[in-house]
């Protein structure tokens, strides 16, 4: 409010101080100029302690929105993250959340200064000479309908803006993601030929949002000049009634000036509240979606020692499909995993093995019926106590960017160094890992690129020994390995297995001759169950599959 006062010391100045400086009187003029320099430090300085503490404020709220869109995006079920695209959540969690951090960094600081400042010029406006004041207020009505207009283009303007740039992002990672297909079939010229037109769409979108922005200041700018000439002119002609003094034009006129500044203000954070609110919409979205498998309320603990030992997984009238309208998967199994032993789920693809290992994960719930460990319903307990009892290891383990030491503890990141090597020991990982550039300091980057498959799958089984969970899920962990590597792993499985419950998906004999128990899938139902020495003499499907193996291996 402080920058109110400088235009009524100007009117105060030229009404009375000038008149007594011509009359040698200079302490009026004096103390009117001393005052207004007063007004311009206080007004610089409350606007620096407003921008400092606003600022913090802004980084606070961007800080809680990017932190809770990114748990929500994580606490999703493994199905949201096979349908959801992951360059639309990075453009939620950059591009949109940037909106939005343009609209409080740029925004705050010019509406709440331009509001006060409104409201201030107006009620000064009011006191000084009415019919002025009402002139001005008049040209409102104008100003009304143009916001109006543009708050609803721009808002469909930066929806189609947040749309469009949601593509470049999505389609950007999808290639980075997949650069190896790309460049295998060389379709680099293609990839960048889609870019294209992906950027194309975002320019126009772009150009749409910047004309209907240029439109609405620019008819501000014209509202504004328009008052300022129909102002003067009612002030001339009020100055030869000698109704309204020279000083008082004067002061108004500069009102005018500070009036349509916070005006223009007012139309920069429309704008940037046009862009938030589309990248808003974009968010809401996504916290929309909520969990399919969420977190129970009333968590119940796993059993320390359970009768008959630990790691018992129970399939109780389990059914299940992908989706309401998926076809079923799973049709009414009922199965028990005894503790300690080794179970092959074999079949052909689509036979429902992956399903089977999923619900056990529970990475997905079942449609109907249950799945237990060791007599606890999966969806008691909590997620930490399930991730620590359950652990997969899939055909490709992912390895993150950091050292090996980082990789192994990524079950547990309090263990000790000593730990980690007993645990890469235990698996025969400790050769390879002592004979890297940093041993077990090494970074293996992205995805573990400068490592064998043998070698990331080895890694991932010392991370499970390091875990120690009481059921291990091996999907197709030695499938795409050469026979030297699959050898290594195999011997490191065996050491893995021991008095653990593992669930293997295996499309080798190899892996099969490992397990104490196979089970045959078909169509979602168990058709088969036994050992594999007695499936063979029953000479049944496994048999089939078994001579198939075999002929694959000779031919």
């Amino acid at each position: 409010m402080c920058g109110l006062v400088p235009p009524l010391l100007i009117a105060a100045g030229i009404d009375r101080g000038v008149p007594a400086a011509g009359d040698g009187h200079w302490t009026p003029l004096i103390g009117f100029t001393a005052a207004a320099l007063a007004a311009g430090l206080a007004t610089a300085t409350l606007k620096y302690c407003f921008l400092r503490y606003s600022g913090g404020i802004a980084q606070d709220l961007l800080f809680e929105l990017r932190h809770r869109a990114f748990t929500h995006v994580m606490d999703q079920p493994l199905a949201f993250h096979e349908s959801y695209p992951s360059g639309r959540v990075i453009a939620r969690l950059s591009s949109d959340v940037e909106s939005v951090e343009e609209m409080l960094e740029m925004g705050l600081d010019g509406l709440f200064s331009a509001l006060f400042s409104m409201v201030g010029i107006l009620a000064v406006m009011l006191w000084m000479d009415q019919p002025m004041a009402a002139a001005i207020i008049a040209l409102f009505v104008p100003l009304y309908a143009l916001t109006r207009w543009f708050r609803h283009r721009s808002r469909r303007s930066y929806r189609s803006t947040r749309t469009a740039v949601e593509g470049v992002v999505q389609h950007t990672v999808e290639v980075y993601n997949g650069i190896r297909a790309v460049q295998a079939f060389r379709r680099e010229a293609a990839n960048a030929a889609r870019l294209r037109g992906l950027d194309a769409r975002y320019a126009v979108a772009r150009r749409d949002a910047s004309w209907v922005s240029a439109a609405f200041s620019g008819g501000v700018k014209l509202l504004g000049n328009l008052s300022l000439a129909g102002l003067l002119t009612l002030g001339v002609f009020r100055i030869e009634q000698g109704a309204l003094a020279i000083g008082t034009l004067t002061a108004f006129l500069l009102y005018v000036y500070r009036l349509y500044d916070p005006i223009d203000e007012l139309a920069s954070f429309a704008d940037a509240f046009s862009a938030a609110s589309a990248g808003l919409e974009k968010i809401s979205a996504l916290f929309m979606r909520h969990p399919a498998v969420a977190e129970p309320e009333h968590p119940v603990s796993l059993p320390a020692e359970p009768p008959g030992g630990r790691g018992a997984v129970r399939f109780e009238g389990v059914h299940f499909r992908y989706g309401e309208a998926g076809r079923p998967v799973l049709s009414g199994v009922d199965l028990a995993l005894e503790p300690g032993r080794t179970v092959a789920l074999v079949g052909t693809t689509g036979a429902g093995k992956s399903t089977i290992a999923k619900l056990v994960a529970r990475l997905y719930d079942p449609t109907a019926g249950r799945v237990t460990l060791d007599g606890v319903d999966l969806s008691d307990l909590a997620d930490t106590d399930l991730r620590g009892a359950v652990s997969v290891i899939t055909q490709e383990s992912f390895l993150f960017s950091g050292s090996v030491a980082d990789n192994i503890a990524l079950g547990r990141p309090d263990a000790s160094r000593a730990e980690i090597r007993a645990a890469a020991e235990a698996v025969g990982a400790h050769g390879f890992i002592s004979a890297l550039p940093d041993g077990y300091d090494t970074d293996v980057h992205k995805r573990g690129t400068g490592l064998s498959a043998g070698q990331r799958q080895l890694i991932a089984m010392a991370r499970v020994m390091l875990a120690s969970p009481r059921v291990l899920i091996l999907d197709e962990a030695t499938s795409s390995m050469d026979t030297p590597s699959e050898r290594a792993v195999h011997e490191a499985l065996t050491r893995v297995l021991t008095d653990r419950t593992a669930v293997i998906i295996a499309h080798r004999l190899s892996t099969v001759a490992i397990a104490d128990r196979v089970l045959v899938i078909e169509d979602g139902v168990v058709v088969e169950d036994g050992s594999p020495e007695q499936l063979l003499q029953a000479g049944g499907r496994f048999a089939g599959m078994q001579r198939g193996w075999l002929a694959d291996t000779t031919a």
